[in-house]
């Protein structure tokens, strides 16, 4: 991972929870990327749907991000989207004959759908 001039700082568990699911998911795609380095959490902006909570990969880091590195996982968020989920779950949900990342407990007074919108688009989530 590359990063800035300045630190980044750590991004603890209690602001963002990754359940071992999840974890292992990522694990195993970044296992496929070119360049793995890590997993950035995002939120994009509102509209009639409310906030929008997507994954893609990383390479880097700046002195705006929060970072935590487990068990050979690297999660990134910046500072303003971890607002918007802190608190919140990422797990990995396979139902019938779909899989997909969900993001639970996000901040409520945003509405967000709690889906991962990069899923399937070769934006970063499977």
């Amino acid at each position: 991972m590359n990063a800035t001039a300045d630190a980044p700082a750590l991004l603890l568990a209690e602001d963002l929870q990754i359940t071992q699911a999840a974890h292992d998911k990522f694990i195993s795609l970044l296992k496929d990327v070119d360049e793995p380095g890590g997993v950035r959490v995002y939120v994009t902006g509102g509209g009639c749907s409310g906030m929008t909570y997507g994954l893609t990969f990383t390479n880097e880091v700046t002195q705006f991000d929060h970072v935590r590195e487990d068990n050979g996982l690297t999660m990134v968020v910046d500072a303003v989207a971890l607002n918007y989920l802190r608190g919140a779950q990422i797990d990995f949900v396979e139902q019938g004959m779909g899989a997909s990342f969900v993001f639970r407990n996000v901040f409520q007074a945003t509405g967000g759908s709690g889906g991962c919108s990069s899923c399937g688009s070769g934006g970063g989530c499977a």
